[in-house]
């Protein structure tokens, strides 16, 4: 870490160009009309709510309402848990649905019974899907969320390890869906009756891999494996 003592307004500007030119997030801190450029620079200007003057607070993107530096630590805490939480639910949304329109897919190139209809596609969208995606969506902070290095400005929400975790999933379920599809039909049951079972396996299957869930992060491997984990609880 380094400290910089007594930087006048346009120390402070030559830091934000010099660090983003490093192709690092800036966020500047300020109250006086000298700091305004610097503020408007940065990728975030922060201005103080109590001291800061209407210059300042105009030229930033964030106001500390109680003059709190603790705040901005609070701030971005809640903003890398929100990301994390995004980056989980396409995880865990993104392959599911592929699953889905896939299993008709294949049934429609291949001239076979549709294992699921569209109706039942649309329940489970409208009923498992959604819900299972809540639990992701609200997700409380990880424990080593403030210890993680910054994200690079140009890493995707969806990484090449997450596109590959997420056609392997579908892939799997779609394979899933389809054997017990026709392991029903083999044991003579009706075309209603083995379309059920399908979407009850699909279902069973969005639920076990919510279960196996993982804690996403930036470290070597994209994704941590955890198991067990609670299916309300997947950090």
């Amino acid at each position: 870490m380094d400290v910089f003592a007594r930087a006048s307004p346009e120390h402070k500007l030559r830091l934000v160009k010099a660090i983003q030119a490093n192709r690092q997030i800036v966020a500047m801190t300020g109250d006086g009309v000298n700091d305004a450029p610097a503020l408007k620079k940065a990728d975030i200007g922060v201005a103080m709510g109590i001291k800061g003057t209407e210059v300042t607070k105009e030229a930033a993107e964030m106001i500390l309402a109680d003059d709190n530096f603790a705040s901005i630590s609070a701030a971005v805490k809640e903003g890398r848990t929100v990301y994390n939480n995004i980056e989980k639910a396409m995880l865990f949304l993104l392959p599911t649905n592929i699953a889905k329109g896939a299993v008709i897919a294949i049934a429609i190139l291949f001239a076979f019974t549709l294992p699921i209809t569209a109706p039942q596609v649309l329940w489970v969208n409208m009923v498992t899907s959604v819900a299972l995606g809540l639990v992701i969506s609200f997700e409380p902070h990880e424990a080593d969320v403030m210890t993680r290095p910054p994200r690079s400005i140009d890493r995707p929400i969806v990484t090449g390890f997450g596109i590959w975790r997420i056609l392997f999933v579908g892939a799997a379920l779609v394979l899933y869906t389809l054997v017990v599809f026709f392991w029903m039909k083999g044991q003579g049951a009706s075309d209603q009756m083995a379309r059920t079972a399908a979407v009850n396996a699909i279902t069973l299957g969005q639920l076990y891999y919510l279960s196996t869930a993982v804690t996403c992060s930036i470290r070597l491997c994209p994704c941590v494996p955890i198991w067990p984990i609670p299916i309300f609880g997947t950090a």
